[in-house]
């Protein structure tokens, strides 16, 4: 007891002043402000055996790149469905969408995505001689006047 009679704990080791008020845990993808998950990421690096040791830093990098390429993919999807008029993305839309951009066409361009079809696309040869003179001016058109897409030229690059 203390001089005004009351009655004092003991101090326990490893607790705090308030008795059994603990810190709360923070999540690694929370302290780094991401939604994919840190922990798991490295888990999997781990278990995965892509190296005899991991670094602190690698699965929140990782994490942080999985989520920003997620994000660009579903962002240019979203996009596609809008343009259809679609509520709902479907392998349809993801498709448009990696197709139509031309570092993720790179990045993905030996991927098959299921149901996704083809690109639209018309040889101007197979049109008839109206389209296709139409067709060929609005090439030579765009092959003389640079585009607003940094400058690049209507043929597609492969």
């Amino acid at each position: 007891m203390d001089a005004s009679g009351n009655r004092m704990m003991k101090k326990r080791a490893g607790s705090h002043k308030d008795g059994d008020s603990k810190k709360k845990s923070v999540s690694r993808s929370a302290r780094a402000g991401l939604q994919f998950p840190v922990g798991r990421i490295g888990r999997y690096l781990k278990m995965g055996r892509y190296a005899q040791r991991i670094g602190s830093g690698a699965p929140v990098y990782l994490a942080a790149v999985l989520e920003y390429l997620a994000a660009e993919v579903l962002e240019l999807a979203g996009n596609a469905a809008r343009d259809n008029k679609k509520n709902r993305i479907i392998p349809r839309h993801m498709l448009l969408a990696i197709r139509n951009d031309q570092e993720l066409g790179q990045l993905l361009s030996g991927v098959t995505i299921a149901h996704g079809g083809v690109l639209p696309n018309i040889n101007p040869v197979l049109l008839p001689k109206r389209m296709q003179e139409k067709a060929l001016e609005k090439a030579a058109k765009e092959a003389k006047s640079p585009s607003s897409k940094g400058g690049r030229s209507g043929k597609k690059q492969a």
